[in-house]
């Protein structure tokens, strides 16, 4: 899995895929230098109108239900729906499911009308999202990664997808087979939007891994890496962020080799 995951690196750094973005204004700036520091191409477009032609030209879609609004929702199970019937990769952040129910609904509702091929979220939101009883705080995750393995396998096999949840440990499945990645700093949880660049890299491997699983695995493995370097010179929140944004565009095969810490089931 490792070297895998290296090549899937390389590749991605040398094609530089667009990766469509509709997510949340929290979020839109650090998840665009996040994907351009590690190789990618961002674009953030919601309007309705362009959206179908956006999804067309790109080479994946990450769906963020961070900020939701009517004329978004729209656009999400649009550009959703069109990206399904084109093949093109498209990875799901259920924001706050659970929290309020419109956005718990709207996430199913994206899970029903398209296919998605990765779900990247918080226990909490992958427990709401399965039917089970989940504490939030406000779109925080009140729960453990541990505790939502049975509602991650059951998503992935109701919805024949890829689930990753992250959290203190991270884990991916498909229902079958299930990957642990113990990588990961504690400032990641200081620093707004962490979560959702992630589901975004995911966005960025599945642009260049044809298997989700290894896909999500290897964003998640390369992102914890890069927030471990990161951390390296013990920063305060403001200056890790920065930091981050340098360790992706330096991580190498060299330090995922060294620091990946993959355990297969």
């Amino acid at each position: 899995m490792i070297q895998r995951i290296c090549s899937g690196l390389e590749v991605l750094r040398a094609r530089r895929p667009l990766v469509h973005n509709i997510t949340n204004y929290v979020v839109m700036n650090f998840t665009a230098n996040v994907l351009l520091a590690l190789g990618a191409s961002p674009v953030m477009a919601h309007a309705v109108e362009e959206v179908e032609e956006m999804v067309a030209l790109s080479s994946s879609l990450v769906v963020n239900i961070g900020t939701l609004s009517t004329p978004w929702i729209e656009s999400m199970l649009e550009a959703a729906r069109f990206a399904s019937k084109r093949g093109i990769p498209l990875v799901l952040d259920p924001v706050g499911a659970g929290a309020t129910q419109l956005r718990t609904t709207t996430a199913r509702t994206l899970l029903t009308e398209a296919r998605v091929t990765v779900v990247r979220g918080n226990p909490s939101e992958i427990l709401a999202l399965a039917g089970e009883k989940a504490e939030t705080k406000g779109v925080d995750s009140r729960a453990d990664s541990r505790g939502a393995r049975r509602a991650a396998a059951f998503l992935a096999k109701e919805y024949e997808t890829v689930v990753a949840v992250t959290g203190a440990t991270d884990f991916v499945t498909d229902g079958r087979k299930t990957v642990e990645v113990r990588n990961g700093h504690p400032l990641l949880q200081k620093v707004t939007g962490t979560g959702c660049a992630v589901s975004a890299v995911v966005g960025a491997f599945a642009a260049v891994e044809e298997d989700p699983l290894a896909a999500a695995t290897g964003a998640l493995v390369v992102f914890g890496v890069a927030g471990e370097l990161a951390g390296v010179s013990n920063p305060r929140p403001g200056t890790y962020g920065v930091l981050l944004l340098d360790a992706l565009d330096r991580v190498g095969a060299s330090d995922l080799r060294e620091r990946a810490g993959i355990t297969e089931s």
